[in-house]
């Protein structure tokens, strides 16, 4: 059993305080949240990187753990189920070193304050590379237990098509270079749509994530996207939650 092993056991041995933020994911064809994700936060508010600088290869087994536990302790606080949103939880990929054995303390923490399994999308970046057995029998652990799956930042790493290929997610978060300046980029616009038709196809859900402006909402609301997240919408709420009744109000200020 290697170092990582014993430090994701129980969570110890990331000794740095840190909290977290919640940012929506809209469907905007209801009007209604579709989950909310968990950002890893200063205990301050500081930004991710106050936290993510402090993580290295001999604590990210640990930080990995704390992240996870943290994020479903607060949604649970926070109530974050009652509208039956879902919660968006980060992972490692490098920091599970065997997914049965690593997903315990989650799974004892899901269960201990009550949140449902289905109700839990782990999502991973592919910015690194990865081994692709090594992730797939992650993926595949976790769709067996209930979990939703999601590759975020699709289109902008290693794993890509080829991944897709060999498992497909629940969602796939679209890089948020795709999503820039949409609306003006006839490239973008033409590639998105293909992305959108291509995942449809595949019974996966898509999310257009880094809208940060009204113009390229409407864009993506025309080439038929739904799942949108971005500050266009909603930016990160520190310790809380953004609601559909608050998000709705927000949207009549802008006159989406």
């Amino acid at each position: 059993m290697n170092k990582g092993c014993e430090g994701c056991r129980d969570g110890t041995g990331f000794n740095l305080q840190f909290s977290m933020a919640f940012q929506p994911i809209v469907d905007i064809s209801s009007q209604t949240i579709f989950a909310h994700e968990a950002l890893v936060r200063g205990i301050g508010g500081e930004g991710a990187y106050s936290v993510l600088s402090q993580v290295s290869d001999d604590n990210r087994y640990a930080f990995d753990q704390q992240c996870r536990v943290k994020a479903i302790e607060m949604a649970t606080a926070l109530n974050l189920p009652r509208d039956g949103a879902r919660l968006s939880i980060n992972f490692m990929p490098n920091a599970v070193y065997e997914p049965r054995a690593c997903i315990r303390l989650t799974l004892a923490t899901a269960i201990r304050t009550g949140f449902p399994l289905d109700r839990i999308i782990f999502e991973f970046t592919e910015d690194e590379k990865l081994d692709t057995n090594h992730l797939l029998d992650i993926l595949r652990t976790y769709r067996a237990m209930g979990f939703k799956t999601a590759i975020d930042d699709f289109g902008a790493g290693y794993a890509g098509l080829g991944l897709l290929s060999k498992f497909q997610p629940d969602i796939v978060k679209l890089d948020m270079e795709l999503v820039r300046d949409i609306d003006r980029n006839r490239a973008k616009q033409k590639i998105v749509s293909s992305m959108l038709a291509l995942m449809s196809d595949l019974g996966i859900e898509t999310i257009c994530e880094g809208v940060e402006t009204q113009d390229e909402l409407r864009a993506l609301e025309e080439l038929g996207a739904t799942l949108i997240q971005g500050y266009a919408l909603a930016r990160p709420a520190f310790n809380s939650l953004v609601h559909a009744e608050a998000l709705q109000s927000m949207q009549a200020r802008h006159a989406i």
